[in-house]
């Protein structure tokens, strides 16, 4: 039994009915260890990128740099469920036919910087209860708008004729894509919902990066998973490094804070990743002008 597996990231291709804890729980049932966490909750019905994280590597999971996603998203018109996705209950209907120019010019409100209500299928808290929690029981609250970013919504197609499509939208954590869809359809007054949903990026991987849980198990049987796991350096690529001597590697370890102007690169600032005198990835640490010091924020080295 795997009592302390190495520290990485495995991105998982999570397949729909799957919650994002079903596949921890399998994938600490394949690897029996305990020590997983994962980023960026995905909804059953969805698929794509799940970034798992392994024993030291769970640390991350609250400091994720990059906190974007990007999706492919299929939604069609006609149709408005209480969940806002096809596999909820139909609350309308609508023949109201929908052109490629008209939903080309609706598109335009929905990129950018926008306020969004957060549907009641949901995991926010109003008063300290989950929306869903409260929408399972028939009950709807009043919601504030949110604000999100969508950095880019493309359509790839649309069939006038079915009124359905299919777009990729990269926005900002805490979007919910679904209620993109709805809202498309109230602007154009014909309803929509989604029909599918995919994570194509999430935490700068991607589904390049992916293995299902049934090629996760295979590798288990065959010894060969762990040489699959994604080093955590990975996650902070777009922060600067602080190289350190051997000294200071010695007290960086120890929790001593230190001095900037004795640093090698005296140009670093804001939070930086940081590397012992032989190359080895240590934590991260944050470069504090007011002090002069540098601040230990995490470590990630295996130790003992």
């Amino acid at each position: 039994m795997t009592q302390n597996p190495p520290s990485g990231i495995l991105c998982i291709h999570k397949p729909q009915q799957f919650t994002s804890f079903d596949v921890v729980r399998k994938l600490r049932g394949i690897t029996h260890t305990k020590k997983i966490g994962h980023a960026g909750t995905l909804d059953p019905m969805a698929t794509g990128v799940l970034p798992v994280f392994f024993g030291n590597a769970t640390k991350a999971c609250d400091i994720l740099p990059n906190q974007d996603k990007c999706y492919r998203v299929s939604f069609r018109f006609g149709l408005t469920t209480d969940t806002q996705d096809i596999w909820g209950q139909e609350l309308s209907h609508s023949d109201l036919p929908v052109t490629l120019e008209q939903l080309q010019k609706a598109l335009v409100q929905f990129r950018g910087e926008i306020l969004q209500l957060p549907p009641m299928y949901s995991a926010v808290s109003v008063n300290g209860q989950r929306l869903y929690e409260l929408a399972r029981k028939g009950i709807e609250v009043e919601r504030q708008p949110r604000p999100i970013t969508v950095h880019e919504l493309t359509l790839l197609r649309y069939d006038e004729e079915a009124r359905q499509g299919e777009a990729l939208i990269r926005c900002s954590k805490g979007t919910y894509i679904r209620t993109i869809c709805h809202d498309l359809g109230q602007a154009l007054q014909a309803g929509a919902v989604m029909t599918a949903l995919c994570r194509t990026e999430a935490a700068g991987f991607s589904l390049s990066d992916c293995v299902t849980l049934e090629e996760a198990e295979q590798l288990m049987a065959e010894h060969g998973l762990w040489d699959r796991l994604l080093p955590v350096e990975r996650l902070f690529g777009g922060l600067p490094a602080c190289r350190l001597n051997e000294v200071q590697t010695r007290m960086f370890l120890n929790g001593v804070r230190l001095d900037l102007n004795r640093l090698a690169d005296k140009s670093l600032s804001g939070r930086c990743r940081v590397y012992g005198w032989d190359g080895e990835f240590l934590g991260l640490a944050d470069c504090c002008p007011e002090t002069g010091e540098l601040r230990l924020k995490k470590f990630f080295l295996e130790r003992g």
